[in-house]
């Protein structure tokens, strides 16, 4: 990625983050929604928004339509506050990685507590 795209992602994620907290009052929200990462095409015009969700697999689904059907106003207030040449086209995406991130920690700690015991007894 060139440095451009990367600030312009940068710029972007800080931009429809604090759209997200501030600005949109769609009930489907849920209190609990973080930008984790915005990756931009090289023409700018469309990037996609991986974004974490506190909540079941239901109250994920609603948020990311919600956002979706949103992304058009988001689109709207990223040109409002930017001096950009094009806004993006968003497409929001649920991103698990902190949920398998932690699943992973959780196995490791079982497996470093197994072979601890394991170690006592011999």
């Amino acid at each position: 990625m060139t440095w451009r795209i990367d600030r312009v992602n940068s710029t972007l994620r800080q931009e429809i983050s604090s759209i997200i907290l501030t600005v949109l009052k769609d009930p489907r929200l849920t209190s609990l929604i973080s930008v984790i990462d915005v990756d931009t095409t090289k023409d700018l015009r469309s990037a996609k928004v991986y974004i974490s969700i506190y909540g079941d697999t239901e109250t994920k689904k609603s948020t990311i339509k919600a956002l979706n059907n949103a992304s058009g106003f988001i689109s709207k207030n990223i040109s409002n506050k930017l001096k950009i040449k094009s806004t993006p086209k968003l497409k929001f995406r649920i991103d698990n990685s902190l949920a398998q991130g932690s699943l992973l920690s959780e196995k490791i700690s079982q497996i470093v507590t197994a072979y601890e015991e394991d170690k006592k007894q011999t």
